[in-house]
């Protein structure tokens, strides 16, 4: 299988996602449209893994827009799709749903409770890295997947080949620690979560995360 990766900043890459194409024995790409402009095709895709970003998919540029266009494709194809963050944000407003501001800003470690027995062998509870300010719609033909304590619509389900998550899985340790000394300043503007970049570090990663990410795009994949 060809794993198609969008990757939309350098310091979110595909964490434990890469190592799960590894493990399954698929071959990964990873795309980074915002500096090269370069996308796959539907027909070179088998899955599509879209990560998170700084930007919105409300932004008014072309490589956004052709985006939508690529994963209206798979959907039309019936492919597996995974979005993280803004990348479920993407998938949600393709399918002509709001992307929006978000009643709190969550940026760092929160629980997310499961909200649907669709998919098997996933704790009702979980912690999750946050690192958002905007939140998706639900779309109609989808279920609500996770739920946080202060955001409803964090994760969803759809068509048994479509996961959007607006949180995070799939950082590793080395991820976090990436992700946190780049981006330092975000947690510490009005942020609900009252973390700060060393705290955020210093909670390491549930083990069972790695596990959850696998048994997610296992479910997708095998649709």
């Amino acid at each position: 299988m060809r794993i198609n990766v969008l990757q939309h900043t350098p310091n979110e890459g595909p964490g434990t996602i890469q190592e799960w194409s590894q493990d399954r024995g698929h071959e990964m790409y990873v795309y980074h449209p915002y500096q090269f402009g370069n996308l796959p095709t539907a027909d070179e895709t088998d899955m599509l893994i879209i990560l998170g970003g700084p930007m919105s998919p409300n932004d008014d540029l072309t490589w956004i827009k052709q985006e939508r266009v690529l994963i209206q494709r798979l959907l039309d194809a019936h492919k597996p799709i995974f979005g993280a963050c803004y990348g479920a944000q993407q998938i949600a407003k393709t399918l002509g749903y709001a992307v929006k501001k978000a009643p709190h800003k969550e940026v760092g470690w929160a629980p997310v409770y499961l909200k649907s027995d669709l998919i098997s062998d996933i704790p009702q509870k979980l912690t999750a890295l946050h690192w958002h300010e905007e939140m998706f719609e639900v779309p109609a033909q989808a279920d609500l997947l996770f739920s946080s304590d202060l955001v409803k619509n964090q994760g969803f389900v759809m068509n048994g080949n479509v996961i959007g998550l607006q949180f995070h899985f799939e950082p590793t340790a080395d991820n976090v620690r990436e992700i946190t000394v780049n981006d330092d300043q975000y947690p510490l503007d009005h942020n609900d979560l009252h973390q700060n970049g060393k705290e955020i570090i210093q909670h390491g990663v549930p083990a069972e995360n790695k596990r959850v990410m696998y048994r997610l795009l296992d479910f997708i994949a095998n649709s």
